[in-house]
């Protein structure tokens, strides 16, 4: 088969052809349709995240058929549809999984980090991160939900929001362009946050009932003018665009953030304080979690916008993520 890897920190991506990988007992290998390339990519290519061994092939947005099962499988079986995300599976045995909190587990893998991931004609990965794939949902739009899909609507329809409520969502790019439609589709007033004008009608085409350019307004106070927002979902890796929406937020209202800064974020104490307002994270989801995803955006006709590109022009897809070219996913297609 036909695979891209980095071969060590740093380098670039390689096109090599090796032996298609067998699955162990607890196995699954999938023909991989489609693989979008995310942020966290960068975590492989340039050799940021710890213990990661190399030459390594990257992925985690991961759409295809199951093409053969590990001899212990009893629930997938070969052609059924799936994906693959950013949980790549969960010990079982530690505190956080034996509490069925297996997003928590502390010996968790990374699909393409802690084993070869999607930048590949095959892959092979634990039975426990797979997630059954609605058929009508096209498989190159559809990868992207495998991370950027499942952690937009899990972090919302796990957040204190409830239908009605002011939700903003700080950022329309890879990460908000989804998490508009999913606010949206759940019965949120949605107002959008971003620099300048230009992606303006895109937010509202895609179900945003508001706009804000923090360009030339205050965010916080265009939120303060509206009512103030239950949630700010921030979308945008950006300090100071993160920290600048806290003002806008209602009473008991949540900062949910699941864009990483590469710097801290200020965020004062006193308006917390004073509005029983708080600060949280939130991580993408189990397997399940990207189910439940893609059955609602099939149901709700939810996809991401997407460029595709070929397995060879892999270094040219993430190029585009990394200076954010793409409008607004890349995706591989092996």
């Amino acid at each position: 088969m036909r695979a891209v890897r980095v071969p060590e920190p740093g380098a670039e991506f390689e096109v090599i052809e090796r032996e298609i990988p067998e699955p162990a007992a607890d196995e699954v290998r999938i023909e991989v349709e489609a693989c979008g390339v995310c942020h966290s990519d960068v975590f492989v290519k340039e050799g940021q995240w710890p213990g990661v061994e190399y030459p390594r092939t990257p992925g985690h947005e991961i759409a295809g058929y199951v093409d053969e099962i590990g001899a212990d499988i009893e629930e997938w079986e070969a052609g059924d549809r799936v994906g693959v995300g950013w949980h790549g599976g969960h010990c079982f045995t530690c505190e956080p999984c034996r509490r069925g909190d297996f997003i928590a587990c502390e010996n968790a893998d990374v699909t393409g980090i802690d084993f070869d991931g999607g930048y590949a004609e095959y892959v092979v990965a634990p039975h426990e991160a797979l997630a059954a794939m609605p058929e009508d949902l096209e498989a190159a739009s559809a990868a992207p939900l495998l991370c950027a899909g499942v952690t937009t609507f899990n972090s919302l329809r796990n957040s204190s929001a409830e239908p009605g409520d002011l939700v903003a969502v700080q950022g329309v790019g890879g990460l908000g362009h989804l998490g508009i439609q999913y606010a949206d589709a759940a019965s949120y007033e949605v107002a959008a946050l971003s620099r300048g004008t230009e992606k303006r009608e895109l937010a509202l085409d895609l179900g945003a009932d508001h706009f804000v350019d923090s360009e030339n307004e205050d965010p916080a106070e265009a939120l303060s003018e509206l009512g103030g927002a239950s949630v700010v979902l921030a979308t945008a890796p950006s300090a100071d665009a993160i920290s600048s929406v806290v003002g806008g937020l209602d009473v008991e209202g949540e900062l949910l953030a699941i864009a990483v800064p590469g710097e801290e974020v200020p965020v004062s104490v006193q308006p917390l304080v004073q509005g029983r307002r708080r600060v949280q994270g939130w991580p993408s989801g189990t397997a399940r979690d990207s189910q439940d995803t893609l059955e609602f955006s099939a149901l709700q006709d939810i996809e991401a916008m997407i460029e595709t590109y070929d397995l060879t022009e892999a270094e040219a897809a993430y190029e585009s993520m990394l200076s954010s070219d793409a409008r607004f996913r890349a995706v591989i297609e092996p």
